[in-house]
């Protein structure tokens, strides 16, 4: 029996296990795969997060940079920021996945997407074909479709960085109470009229350890990039999706201290962030 379990975790440390993964057992018990403790794949964070009614992911230890080779960022925090560059780059075209260093402001050079997460990642396991972008329905449900979504994302700081935390699924610890702060639901995103919303929740390096350590996610505010010029480090967070907006643009998720929306639309050649998940 034993050597049975131990081979089928092993199996489980290298198959994408969703939240319709089951483990039977000869003794006919049945193991729910979110009750295993496993060890994830190299660059993911623990925690579970739903983004649909069936589907489960991981999300990636940092942002996704190209410095001559694709990465993820070494901290949730780190940016690259101001020091965009060929071969040191974090924000991304859309659909750049075959030419990170395409930073043509036309949006017809951004015609066809390619993933980015069909490149090997050094640090993600560096084989192709782990890790994805999220679509724009999926950020959606995220933070609006999950169970207490309203209360498991908040925008703040981490080591002294401006962005929006995530808490896992099963998060055990106090939620948060984003209505008291004043950020409220518009429908389609969350409003605050007061723009203090990265002072609601600040974290130094040694309390946020300990919230990553508990399947916490973090989206630093990188900012965004036209051509060469970098705009709004620290101010504000925009996230691709995999998803087109009519012919000319693509839907993403945004983020500054007034709003939230998880499905923006706007020009395919803007440069933003891209956090992989798998």
């Amino acid at each position: 029996m034993k050597k049975f379990f131990s081979a089928v975790l092993a199996l489980m440390m290298t198959v994408s296990v969703s939240a319709q993964f089951y483990i039977y057992l000869s003794n006919g018990h049945v193991l729910e795969a979110d009750s295993i403790s496993v060890a994830p794949t190299p660059g993911s964070l623990s925690g579970w997060f739903s983004v649909s009614d069936t589907k489960k992911v991981h999300f990636s230890q940092g942002n996704l940079q190209y410095v001559g080779t694709w990465q993820f960022a070494e901290h949730q925090w780190d940016t690259i920021g101001n020091a965009q560059a060929d071969n040191n780059r974090d924000l991304f075209g859309w659909g750049t996945g075959n030419n990170p260093n395409n930073i043509s402001t036309d949006y017809n050079d951004y015609a066809t997407y390619v993933e980015w997460g069909d490149n090997p990642i050094t640090n993600g396991g560096n084989k192709a074909n782990i890790w994805r972008t999220l679509t724009k329905d999926e950020w959606v449900y995220l933070f609006y479709g999950r169970s207490d979504a309203a209360q498991l994302f908040s925008l703040g700081k981490v080591n002294g960085v401006n962005g929006t935390i995530l808490l896992p699924d099963n998060w055990s610890g106090e939620k948060y109470d984003n209505a008291t702060n004043g950020l409220t639901d518009q429908g389609s995103y969350y409003y605050n009229s007061n723009g203090t919303n990265f002072s609601f929740h600040t974290y130094d390096g040694v309390a946020w350890k300990a919230m990553e350590k508990a399947g916490a996610v973090f989206l630093p505010a990188a900012g965004n990039r036209s051509g060469t010029d970098v705009d709004f480090v620290g101010s504000y967070g925009d996230y691709w999706s995999a998803t087109p907006s009519g012919t000319n643009n693509a839907r993403f998720l945004d983020f500054g201290s007034y709003d939230l929306g998880p499905q923006y639309g706007s020009s395919r050649d803007r440069g933003r962030s891209v956090r992989l998940v798998r």
